[in-house]
Formats: structure tokens, C-alpha cells, sequence
């Protein structure tokens, strides 16, 4: 058919896919106006009514709406620009049901009750502001009014969860779980001992303690004592425990003695809560690092050695 030939309705929904109720809706609402009329009153449109309409099918699966695209046609808008917005319209929306597919497998896989889904839902939903706000509450728990608060500035850094802008499923679960544990007050008192702990050993080296300095010992000197699956009571173990000790004592600036050791293992027990290598797990899921090692059994084995050769210690 040559550019003169007008079509019916019927011929352009056999054209186009469209129903011929759907194309009246569109002509009645000037998106695809007849150019004619037939004896009868009938419409008749021109070839271009199927360009128009195969646009029109296109933006509407594309999840355009209807004032959109009568301005796009009638080149009120370009299409670039429409494109460009409703992608981010699309980004939006996609974040949303990854968030709602996080809280969703979360519950299926945790058993949830609804007060604990409730709180998934509402920590997944937060903002930045709200996401940041949390941390900086958690951290000024953990780490405020400490004499020396500055020296902890780069551990606080190390222990803030950044979510990107579009997370994966495993992400935000991680940071709804990370965001539980920031809320639990016995956790952020745990935590806030173990600084403490960290700030008096650095009041009686009267230097700076490195954060890494008891755990690169734990890993170094230990592990391979683990490794080789040596009893921590066994005299086989003795070498093991002196590197060790030794190593912390350096660091403290103070002799190897009962008095260290006894005050290395209660250092160790606090270190060795499962919550606090589960927030550092989490926030490496949430932070795109790699996964921390694990030095849960470097540290029970460490402490089971200390116990075995310091006598019961009596505060005064």
C-alpha cells in the first residue's frame, strides 16, 4: 500500500497487535487521531497511525504513562529524555523489590516472628540519614568520652557500614542483621569493654597499642600450634604459649609474668565474642571486602593454654 491508502480501525489492529477497543481509547484521547472519515462516519487512519501506534505499544510495556507519551508523539518531549527518567523510575523501583526480597528470604530462612519482621522491614527501608544516623549512635556508644577518643577514629572508620546505592540481596541482609546488632545494647556493651580494655593497655604501654598487634600473634604464633593440633594443656604447647606472651608483653611494655598472662586471657575472652567476628563478617558482606578470618579457635585455644598455667588470679 503506497502513503495515500487510509486504513481502517480494523486493518490497524491487524497491523499493529492492538485491539480495536484499545486503539479507539488512544484516538479518543488524541494520541492517534483519524485523518478522515469514511461515507459511513467510520475513522480511517494513515500510515503513520502505525508508526504511532507501535511507539505508543512500546512506551506503554515500558511502563510509560498515557500523558507521557501523547507529548512524546506530538514531540513535546524527546524520547532520550524519556528514556532517561523512566530508567531511573525503573532503578527506584528495582531497589525496592530488592529490598523487599532481602526482608522477605530473611524471614523464610530465620523464622521470624512479625515483630521482627516489622523491624527488618523498617531497617531496610532506611534512608542514608537513618542508616548513618544507627551507626553513629552505636559508635558514640562504643567509643565516646574515652580520654583518648581521636586515637580510635581510624577503628570507628573500619567499623561503619557503607551500603551502596543499589545492594544486592545478600547486602541488605547482611545490613538489616549488622543494624540488629548495632541496636542491642548488651552487644554495644561488649564492645564498649573491650575499648576500654584496648584504651588501659594503651594508658600502661604509654603508646599506642596496634589494634592488629593481639590478633597478627593470635594468628601468627598460635595457629600453627592449632594447626598441628597440639593439646593447649600439653607441655608441647609451652613454646607456643611464651612466643605468645612475650608478644603481648612487648607490646605493653611489661615483663612476662602471672599477672600478664592472667590479664592476656581475660583480654582474649572479651575479643572472642561471636557477635562482635559476626559484625565484622557482616560489615565485609555490606562493604564489598574481603571476608575476616576467623580466629575464634586460634583464641579459645589460646585461652584454654593461659588458664592451664596461671594460678586463679584474686582482684584486691
Amino acid at each position: 500500500m503506497d502513503g495515500d491508502t487510509l486504513h481502517s480501525i480494523g486493518e490497524l489492529a491487524r497491523r499493529t497487535g492492538l485491539t480495536v477497543k484499545t486503539i479507539r481509547f488512544y484516538s479518543d484521547r488524541g494520541i492517534v487521531a483519524p485523518t478522515d472519515r469514511s461515507p459511513a462516519g467510520h475513522r480511517l487512519y494513515g500510515i503513520d497511525a502505525v508508526a504511532r501506534l507501535d511507539l505508543v505499544k512500546t512506551l506503554r510495556e515500558l511502563g510509560v504513562d498515557l500523558s507521557t507519551i501523547r507529548k512524546v508523539v506530538d514531540q513535546e518531549l524527546s524520547l532520550p529524555e524519556v528514556a532517561a527518567a523512566h530508567a531511573e523510575a525503573l532503578a527506584v523501583q528495582i531497589r525496592v523489590l530488592r529490598l523487599r526480597r532481602a526482608v522477605l528470604m530473611a524471614v523464610a530462612e530465620r523464622g521470624s516472628t512479625p515483630e521482627e519482621t516489622e523491624l527488618m522491614h523498617r531497617l531496610a527501608h532506611f534512608s542514608e540519614d537513618e542508616r548513618r544516623r544507627l551507626i553513629g549512635e552505636f559508635l558514640d556508644a562504643v567509643f565516646g568520652g574515652l580520654d583518648d577518643t581521636a586515637a580510635f577514629a581510624g577503628v570507628m572508620r573500619s567499623m561503619t557500614p557503607e551500603l551502596p546505592d543499589n545492594p544486592e540481596v545478600e547486602q541488605v541482609q547482611a545490613w538489616v542483621e549488622l543494624a540488629e546488632l548495632a541496636l542491642d545494647l548488651e552487644f554495644r556493651a561488649s564492645v564498649r569493654r573491650l575499648v576500654e580494655e584496648q584504651a588501659a593497655e594503651q594508658a600502661l604501654s604509654g603508646t599506642a597499642v596496634p589494634r592488629r598487634g593481639i590478633a597478627a600473634a593470635v594468628r601468627d604464633q598460635v595457629g600453627p600450634a592449632l594447626a598441628a593440633g597440639i593439646d593447649p594443656a600439653s607441655p608441647e604447647a609451652d613454646p607456643f604459649v611464651s612466643a605468645f606472651t612475650a608478644h603481648y608483653a612487648y607490646l605493653l611494655g611489661r615483663p612476662d609474668g602471672i599477672e600478664l598472662r592472667h590479664r592476656l586471657a581475660t583480654r582474649l575472652e572479651s575479643v572472642n565474642d561471636p557477635r562482635r567476628e559476626r559484625y565484622l563478617q557482616l560489615l565485609a558482606v555490606i562493604n564489598g571486602w574481603t571476608a575476616p578470618e576467623s580466629l575464634a579457635p586460634a583464641v579459645d585455644w589460646s585461652v584454654q593454654a593461659l588458664r592451664v598455667r596461671t594460678p586463679r588470679h584474686t582482684s584486691p
